[in-house]
C-alpha cells in the first residue's frame, strides 16, 4: 500500500509510533489525576463549594445566559457566512478595482483581534457620538472577524477545483454568475466544510469575549456565580466549560450531518454510467449535468462561447 501524500510507515516505524501514543497517554492521564489529586486535597469536591448550583433560580440564571449567547452567535454565524460568500465574491473577481480593495478589507479584518472590534464598537463609537448595544458589538465583532477567515476558506476550496468544472459552465452557455453559483460555490462549501464548521465553532467560543463589555452571556454569569460565597470558581468553570463542551459537540454532529446529506445529493456528485440516464441530468441547475458535459465535450474555450 502506498500514498501520494506521505511515505507509509514501515513496521519499526509502527511499533515506534505505538510506543509514543502510549506514552502520550499515560502523561495525559497523569496530568488528569494530578488535578483531581489537587482538588480533592483542596477540598473542590466539598458541597459547600457547589452549593450555588443546588438553587433553581441559579440554573434559571444560567439558561437566560445561554441564551443570549446562543442569541448573538446565530446571528453572527449567518452574517459571517453571508460576508464570507460576498468577500470571497469579490476577491476573486477579474476587475482589480474590486479584487484589490476586498483584499484589503479580508487582511485588515483578519488582521484585528475580535475583542479589539468589539472594545471599538462598545467604547470608541460614543466618543463620537454613537451609542452601540452589547449585543450589537459583539456580533458584528465576530462577523467581520469570521467573515473575512471564512472568505479566504472559500475562496481556496474555489480555486482548489479543477479548471475543467469552470470550463465545462462555459462551455454550456453559463455566465460566470452562473459558473459560481451553480458549479463553483456548491462544490467548494462541501470541501471545506470542516475548516467552516471549525470556525463557526470559533465563533461560538469567541462570544465569551464579550463579558468584557459587560454582554451578559455564559462567561459573565460564571463571573457571577465565582464571586458568591465560597468563591466555586473552579466549579463554575467546569459547568459553563461543559456547556460550551456540549454546544460544539452539538454544532460538530450537524455539520456531520450536512455532510453526509450532501455526499448523496445529485447536485455535488459525479457523473458516473449509473447515472447517466438520471432525468435530473436534463436540469440544467444541476452541477450532474455540467459534470456530464464536461466529460462528453472536452475542455473548451469559454472565450469562444
Amino acid at each position: 500500500m502506498t500514498s501520494v501524500l506521505y511515505d507509509v510507515p514501515g513496521p519499526r516505524a509502527i511499533v515506534r509510533n505505538r510506543i509514543l501514543a502510549v506514552i502520550t497517554i499515560l502523561l495525559l492521564l497523569a496530568v488528569i489525576g494530578f488535578i483531581v489529586y489537587r482538588m480533592f486535597v483542596t477540598g473542590q469536591f466539598e458541597a459547600r463549594k457547589w452549593y450555588v448550583f443546588t438553587f433553581s433560580n441559579v440554573w434559571m440564571g444560567i439558561l437566560g445566559a445561554l441564551g443570549k449567547t446562543l442569541g448573538a452567535f446565530a446571528l453572527a454565524a449567518v452574517l459571517s457566512l453571508v460576508l464570507g460568500f460576498l468577500l470571497a465574491i469579490g476577491r476573486l473577481s477579474d476587475h482589480a478595482w474590486v479584487r484589490v480593495p476586498v483584499g484589503v478589507v479580508i487582511e485588515l479584518f483578519r488582521a484585528v483581534p475580535v475583542l479589539v472590534f468589539m472594545m471599538l464598537l462598545y467604547y470608541g463609537l460614543p466618543v463620537l457620538g454613537v451609542d452601540m448595544d452589547p449585543y450589537w458589538a459583539v456580533v458584528i465583532g465576530l462577523m467581520v472577524y469570521n467573515g473575512s477567515v471564512l472568505a479566504e476558506a472559500l475562496r481556496a476550496g474555489i480555486e482548489s477545483l479543477p479548471k475543467g468544472q469552470k470550463e465545462a459552465g462555459y462551455a454550456i452557455g453559463l455566465r460566470k454568475s452562473g459558473v459560481m453559483r451553480l458549479i463553483l460555490l456548491p462544490q467548494a462549501v462541501r470541501a471545506m466544510l470542516p475548516v467552516i464548521v471549525a470556525q463557526l465553532v470559533v465563533t461560538l467560543k469567541d462570544t465569551a469575549l464579550g463579558f468584557i463589555i459587560t454582554y451578559p452571556e455564559l462567561l459573565y454569569y460564571a463571573k457571577l456565580l465565582s464571586s458568591q460565597q465560597g468563591r466555586p470558581i473552579l466549579q463554575s468553570a467546569f459547568v459553563i466549560g461543559g456547556i460550551y463542551i456540549a454546544l460544539c459537540l452539538i454544532l460538530a454532529g450537524v455539520a456531520k450531518w450536512v455532510e453526509v446529506r450532501t455526499r448523496h445529493s445529485a447536485r455535488v456528485q459525479g457523473y458516473t454510467p449509473e447515472t447517466a440516464g438520471d432525468p435530473r441530468l436534463h436540469d440544467g441547475s444541476t452541477v450532474t449535468e455540467v459534470i456530464a458535459m464536461q466529460r462528453g465535450i472536452g475542455k473548451h474555450d469559454s472565450n469562444q462561447i
